[in-house]
């Protein structure tokens, strides 16, 4: 229960119009919960005044166009407070019905449990596991610089505001993320933590004691500790505007708020965190609140008015930068390009080509020849890794480091911090202006699986580059060996993955990550691979198809298929010259992606694996998820092992040799 004094009761009728509007946040935060059975009211009401201030005196938006380019962005970090964002997006205009907020968490709803990118018009940012907004913030404050720097301060000048709470700052991802803010000195960065002390299992001193303000101060952040002051309009938008004149370094403004407030029992408590208000609570906190106790999601119509005024303060802002943008003398194709989120016209043009005695190559090698070729063509390229930049072909020549002291560097360092580095880059790619590429080693994917599932559920436009894909890595042992990544990460809905067997098949998968929407992982090796003699006339048709026949009988049809992806393709074919010696026809078919190999049609799928001839895949993961193609397969079920790459490869049985004898025998038993 509440330690606080009863709060003063504020009667609708003389109530000041903005306390109004405020409590009427707070009632459609108490009633939305209770029509769902479900829901988090305590964050929503208790940052009702915040919300309402960052909407109606702070934030630069356009509710009649929600993407305006130069709007500010805001991201609920803790998005379980999403009928906070829910109720704004009603009351200032964005299409929010009330019928939708009654529908809250229903089935086909504009507003889910949680924010969703692309679902609910003015959510910025999918919202749900804790920190992801948070550092989706901090990509976002990145593609802010670097187009107001590499283009104008006209078409791009405006800031990202973030509120996150406690569960966010305990997540470790916000420590990598606000780590790198600060070594970047990223100003144009406001955020607002939430430091409400409660948690779903109660109080936050059960599990976290941080000195936040010296925590983040040693980041680099400037920091602002305005205490108690939730329920104070002027000193948040004091608080608010003194965090947006900072240039230099992102800002925190450390909040100290009371869940549930005004709630006469449940202010202060982990109920209100979680539980919608049961009868009696509602009637209580709506009598405090000066709310009428026998309605339900009531908006009068001059709160209405007062913040549907910021429809036409909005569309001033935007008509003022359209006059901007019109008068601004660059390059408007390269801004545009950028912007979009894709390549100038005619881009494809410069992919590089490779004959077989340009190899042996590895694709991760392949990959930085691409970047090369292709970077003045794509405006918004910023290529990064995780520490491991020329290892994963990050290092695109001619690009600047990005810093605070160059902006308009293109190469993100993002040090060792998988985590951020994948959930920036989806802030990156949903604010627009930028096609963020991040490579790090395969195994290390895991470090990140969290960021790149809130991207696929965005669909954000994110490419990995994910090298060191298999046990041919080698003597760094099982540890840095990927066995069960593949069939993990191909699991995850709207993910398009790629693994492409050489230098040829890396150059169109790099063409269709770029052209294409949604998230792609590239899947690349380290050790160099030959050139295949085939593949630079086939894989342009063949790898936007997910699967092609790479090699064929001449003659009669194939006794047997031998389907592989990535470095195990030369093994097939290889594997087939060996059957064909001994009177065994066997098709070869590269299948590098079964995500675009599943959206062709079934005539184009049993053409390439045509039904009833025995199918043996080979490839250097877990045979889980193959019986969907194979008959048989050849993979590796087990951990890796520490020696030469080579010689792991050859114990497990990648040889062409090992290859043939399976697919006589498979042959055999069929």
């Amino acid at each position: 229960m509440s330690t606080l004094p009863p709060p003063p009761l504020t009667p609708a009728p003389g109530a000041d119009l903005e306390q109004r509007g405020i409590n009427v946040i707070r009632g459609l935060a108490i009633d939305a919960p209770r029509a769902a059975k479900s829901g988090h009211p305590g964050a929503a009401m208790a940052l009702a005044p915040l919300a309402h201030v960052l909407y109606t005196r702070i934030l630069r938006h356009d509710p009649s166009d929600p993407h305006w380019p130069d709007r500010d962005r805001f991201v609920l970090s803790n998005g379980h407070a999403s009928m906070l964002l829910y109720a704004m997006l009603h009351l200032t205009g964005y299409g929010l019905t009330l019928d939708d907020l009654r529908q809250f968490r229903e089935w086909g709803s504009a507003t889910p449990g949680h924010p969703e990118l692309h679902h609910t018009a003015g959510v910025e940012a999918t919202t749900g596991p804790l920190a992801q907004g948070f550092a989706n913030g901090v990509g976002m404050g990145i593609a802010e610089r670097w187009l107001r720097t590499n283009f104008s301060p006209d078409l791009c000048d405006h800031h990202t505001y973030v509120v996150a709470g406690d569960g966010c700052l305990e997540e470790g991802l916000s420590h990598e993320a606000a780590s790198l803010a600060g070594h970047l000195r990223l100003g144009r960065l406001v955020y607002v933590y939430d430091s409400n002390h409660i948690t779903i299992d109660g109080p936050t001193d059960l599990s976290f004691s941080d000195n936040t303000a010296e925590r983040f101060d040693a980041y680099g952040w400037s920091v602002d500790e305005i205490g108690d002051v939730a329920n104070d309009v002027d000193a948040l938008e004091a608080a608010l505007l003194r965090a947006r004149s900072d240039e230099d370094r992102p800002s925190l403004i450390i909040l100290q708020s009371h869940i549930g407030y005004p709630s006469p029992n449940l202010t202060d408590t982990a109920q209100a965190h979680g539980d919608p208000f049961k009868d009696e609570e509602a009637r209580l906190t709506k009598e405090i609140l000066g709310l009428p106790t026998d309605e339900t999601f009531w908006v009068p119509d001059d709160v209405l008015a007062m913040y549907r005024s910021t429809i036409p303060r909005g569309r001033a802002m935007r008509d003022e930068w359209e006059a901007r943008a019109d008068a601004w003398g660059g390059n408007q194709n390269r801004y545009e390009a950028a912007l979009g989120g894709h390549g100038m016209t005619g881009w494809e043009a410069a992919l590089p080509t490779f004959a077989p005695y340009d190899g042996p190559m590895a694709t991760r090698k392949a990959i930085k020849k691409c970047l090369d070729a292709t970077g003045e063509m794509l405006p918004g390229l910023m290529p990064g890794s995780a520490d491991l930049t020329g290892n994963t072909g990050m290092a695109m020549a001619g690009a600047e480091a990005q810093s605070a002291d160059v902006p308009g560097g293109s190469l993100i360092h993002y040090g060792v911090r998988e985590h951020a580095m994948g959930a920036v880059m989806t802030g990156m790619a949903i604010h627009g202006g930028t096609i963020p590429v991040g490579g790090t080693f395969f195994v290390f994917s895991d470090y990140m699986r969290g960021a790149v599932r809130v991207a696929a559920l965005s669909q954000a436009h994110v490419i990995y580059a994910w090298t060191h894909d298999s046990v041919a890595v080698g003597q760094d042992g099982p540890t840095h060996q990927p066995v069960e990544q593949l069939a993990a990460i191909r699991a995850m809905p709207g993910l398009r993955v790629i693994r492409p067997a050489d230098a040829n098949e890396t150059a169109i998968a790099w063409q269709v990550a770029v052209d294409r929407e949604g998230p792609t992982a590239l899947i690349l090796t380290r050790q160099d691979l030959p050139i295949l003699e085939a593949t630079a006339d086939l894989a342009p048709d063949g790898v936007p198809m997910g699967a092609y026949v790479l090699a064929d009988p001449d003659d009669d049809p194939a006794q047997v298929i031998l389907l592989g992806t990535g470095s195990e393709v030369w093994l097939c074919i290889d594997a087939g010259l060996i059957l064909a010696a001994e009177g065994i026809r066997a098709r070869v078919v590269s299948l590098p992606s079964w995500e675009l190999f599943a959206e062709q049609s079934d005539e184009y799928r049993d053409a390439v694996l045509t039904p009833g001839v025995p199918t043996l895949s080979v490839e250097a993961g877990v045979t889980f998820g193959w019986e969907r193609y194979a008959d048989d397969s050849i993979g590796i079920d087990h951990f890796g092992a520490s020696a030469p790459g080579e010689k792991v490869m050859e114990e497990f049985g990648f040889t062409p040799e090992a290859v043939a004898a399976r697919a006589t025998a498979l042959l055999a038993r069929t």
